[in-house]
């Protein structure tokens, strides 16, 4: 047990340390902070809500393409089975519906057309539909990497079918000069020989 001496300071200092915490001034509160119930003063907490700023995104959430249907007309075509490939291109158009999903599904059944074997080979209709295809602005879509190869392969089949035309038109063209050089010399003999024209 503490002697009388000891317990007397130390108690006094504890007194004094009770009181001066009791009577410490607080900082003065903003009447929007308190509210009164009972005689008692509580302090209300600020609510903090978590509204959008009032400005708007402009972003654009980009949509992939679900190239299921597209995928199983290119294996279809690559099999042979040319009318199962346009079903699947046909029912990838239907359900895709975007500029992108039209024009894909278009240009591989201009393909398709464009093939000696296909059952649906018509080739004037296949170059028609290119023609009207590649006037689109096609460069600005996201397209499937084996549409873009069937467009460079429809473009080399026109380009053929150009280079084709024009060798046709030259050949005729040969053949009506070679008729008329053979007529000329028919006619040269005639006149320095006597001979009669030999007609074939």
């Amino acid at each position: 047990m503490l002697p009388r001496s000891l317990l007397r300071p130390g108690l006094l200092s504890l007194l004094l340390l009770l009181q001066a915490c009791v009577q410490a001034p607080t900082e003065p509160q903003s009447p929007e902070d308190t509210v009164v119930t009972s005689n008692r003063v509580e302090e209300v907490p600020e609510i903090i809500l978590n509204l959008p700023d009032g400005t708007t995104c402009a972003c654009e959430e980009e949509i992939e393409a679900d190239y299921t249907f597209l995928e199983k007309g290119f294996v279809s075509m690559a099999r042979g089975d040319h009318e199962e490939a346009l079903e699947y291109f046909s029912r990838y158009r239907r359900l895709e519906s975007s500029p992108a999903a039209d024009w894909e599904a278009a240009i591989a059944i201009a393909f398709i057309k464009s093939l000696g074997d296909s059952p649906y080979h018509d080739a004037e209709e296949a170059r028609k539909s290119y023609r009207e295809l590649v006037k689109e602005d096609w460069q600005s879509m996201q397209l499937h990497e084996q549409t873009l190869l069937l467009r460079q392969s429809l473009e080399n089949f026109r380009d053929m079918d150009r280079e084709i035309a024009g060798l046709k038109a030259a050949n005729r063209s040969l053949r009506e000069d070679l008729k008329k050089r053979e007529e000329a010399i028919q006619r040269l003999r005639e006149l320095t020989l006597g001979q009669p024209a030999v007609t074939q």
